[in-house]
């Protein structure tokens, strides 16, 4: 006779948890894309229904993960600044590998996938309603700053970048360039974005054809503006 204590156990069930957690953190990817898209197109008051409806999810999903606009902002702005160091990152290691690109030509790389980031559109919305002392944030930005520097400075020692300029004259450059001007459709603008951006870019190269006037902009001063 098999008693209580001689059964064999019952396995326990663990399928189903690494799915809900893959599917929370989809939901909350998805969530994050959908805000940043609806902040460039609509502005920093864009209801958050619409936020939800752009991510495929239901508002209970997004108020779980997100609290309140502030803690969906914070996040956007984290995404954001990480995309932009993963593109730089990949321009360097574009220049660093066997047969690599010129360090000038992983720097337009960058500089022209970065403008895709449509950061420009998103600096009103960083400024006004993120801390910038966020210690995560502030980490982030000084991974970027690192990076962009190294591109700026192995293009500047090949000879192939003009000596005059910094990581802000970069940054200012695509934000202006994907900042919507008052009364202008952003996707008329965005058909002469990569044009424009080409323009500027090889305006950096060394020669250089020009004074410029004043002095080369840092990334503290691109920051204190935005």
């Amino acid at each position: 006779m098999t008693t209580a204590a001689t059964q064999p156990a019952r396995p326990v069930e663990t399928v189903r948890a690494p799915k809900l957690r893959a599917d929370a953190t989809r939901n909350r990817e998805r969530i994050v894309l959908a805000a940043r898209d609806a902040f460039v197109e609509l502005g920093p008051d864009v209801p958050l229904d619409e936020v939800a409806k752009r991510a495929g999810v239901g508002n209970a999903t997004l108020y779980r993960n997100f609290p309140d606009r502030a803690a969906l902002i914070r996040e956007v702005a984290l995404l954001v600044k990480n995309r932009i160091l993963a593109l730089a990152e990949t321009a360097t290691a574009a220049a660093d590998a066997p047969g690599g690109i010129s360090p000038f030509d992983a720097l337009q790389q960058f500089a022209h996938a970065a403008v895709e980031e449509k950061v420009g559109a998103l600096c009103p919305l960083f400024t006004d309603r993120i801390d910038p002392f966020d210690p995560e944030l502030v980490e982030t930005r000084e991974r970027l700053t690192a990076a962009v520097g190294g591109l700026l400075e192995r293009a500047r020692a090949a000879g192939e970048l003009r000596p005059d300029v910094d990581h802000g004259d970069l940054f200012i450059a695509i934000s202006q360039l994907t900042r919507p001007l008052p009364g202008t459709s952003c996707r008329l603008l965005d058909d002469f974005v990569h044009r424009h951006l080409q323009l500027f870019l090889d305006g950096l190269r060394a020669p250089a054809r020009s004074v410029l006037p004043g002095r080369a902009a840092t990334f503290e001063d691109f920051h204190a503006h935005h």
